[in-house]
């Protein structure tokens, strides 16, 4: 059987992008501090913010859909650019990863309740 879903919480979803916005710089940080040793994950959180920035004050959030299509125009972009990520081509891979997981929660309407640093 189908699970029922919940409504769209626009003020829910704005929550969990700045709590994630939050946790990435924190990540940013503590991998800044371990040096080419944790590069990797400087880029991946430096992509989670990136992206987070990028809807956290888009009027899309306020609908499940419309945030679904902007979503999918960031995911359909060639070019993301960020100043002061390590590798740029893995920072376009981690953004297109983090796209698709917000793809796949907005599709679903799951996942934005959980505002813990570590998901």
């Amino acid at each position: 059987m189908s699970e029922v879903q919940a409504p769209w919480d626009a003020a829910q979803v704005r929550l969990w992008l700045e709590r994630r916005i939050k946790a990435a710089r924190a990540d940013q940080d503590v991998a800044d501090r371990y040096g080419r040793d944790r590069e990797d994950d400087y880029d991946k959180a430096a992509a989670e913010e990136w992206v987070c920035e990028q809807l956290r004050h888009s009027d899309a959030v306020e609908d499940q859909a419309r945030l679904g299509e902007a979503v999918k125009a960031l995911l359909a972009k060639d070019d993301f650019y960020r100043a002061g990520v390590r590798n740029d081509q893995r920072f376009e891979r981690e953004v297109k990863a983090y796209l698709r997981k917000l793809t796949k929660m907005t599709k679903t309407n799951t996942g934005f309740g959980k505002t813990l640093r570590y998901q």
